[in-house]
């Protein structure tokens, strides 16, 4: 196993270690996977809808969004990504993209050809049950998104936006969920709530001004988590993650 391998796959190794037990054989078997690191700007579209796909993107570093596009052009945000997250697993079996993933920020993608994936999980079970159950959190997650914008008022869906990406942040390694930075703007939000990005600030200052959040830019410090929950009608179990 090569240290360039290591340190491009050793967080996707923790991340599917703790979705299923692999051994160290299903470990290397991961590191061995050819790949192509790029690095994309912020904005960089990774998938279009259309696409043809012949790669999966593992995100190394940085964020980015998977969104859907209306016959009028506007947008609306499915899912937010962070590192260690295989960006289109369902492309192993649907080769043709039916949505858009864009980065938030600068961000560093592996590329990792499907063939290569797909022979990864027929050979090694176990990882072929962790990638499933990854998926499966994906389509729980967005079973969650449903429900957020289609029944929660506006203040409760940024409350639940922001409870989501504190834990799964904390999930990736990336600090405590009490206090960080968001990679995403107001705008972003919007698309991700079904709101303009006018509501947006004004539910965050609502949040702020009841002492539940403190706000410097785009820095969030959560500053009681019970009373946020709360706000959010924030349930942690549609995330899976150990206890």
């Amino acid at each position: 196993m090569s240290g360039d391998n290591r340190d491009a796959f050793g967080a996707l190794v923790r991340k599917l270690n703790e979705l299923a037990t692999l051994n160290d054989a299903d470990k290397e078997a991961i590191a061995a996977l050819p790949f192509r690191v790029t690095t994309a700007s912020s904005g960089a579209h990774l998938v279009r809808e259309g696409d043809k796909i012949v790669e999966c993107c593992l995100l190394l570093s940085g964020f980015a969004f998977r969104y859907k596009l209306s016959a009028n052009g506007n947008r609306q945000i499915v899912s937010f990504h962070l590192p260690a997250d295989i960006l289109d697993l369902q492309h192993l079996l649907l080769p043709t993209a039916d949505h858009g993933v864009q980065t938030l920020g600068e961000a560093k993608v592996a590329w990792i050809p499907v063939a290569a994936l797909k022979t990864l999980i027929e050979q090694r079970p176990a990882i072929g049950e962790a990638m499933w159950r990854d998926t499966l959190i994906d389509a729980s997650i967005f079973r969650e998104w449903v429900l957020n914008v289609g029944q929660r008022d506006a203040r409760s869906r940024i409350a639940h936006m922001l409870c989501e990406f504190a834990l799964r942040r904390q999930a990736a390694g990336l600090g405590t969920p009490e206090r960080f930075e968001l990679p995403m703007t107001q705008e972003h939000i919007a698309d991700a709530t079904g709101l303009t990005a006018v509501h947006v600030n004004r539910m965050l200052m609502s949040l702020t001004n009841d002492g539940i959040i403190e706000r410097d830019k785009r820095e969030i410090r959560i500053a009681d988590w019970d009373r946020m929950r709360r706000a959010a009608d924030f349930q942690p179990g549609y995330l899976h993650m150990a206890a």
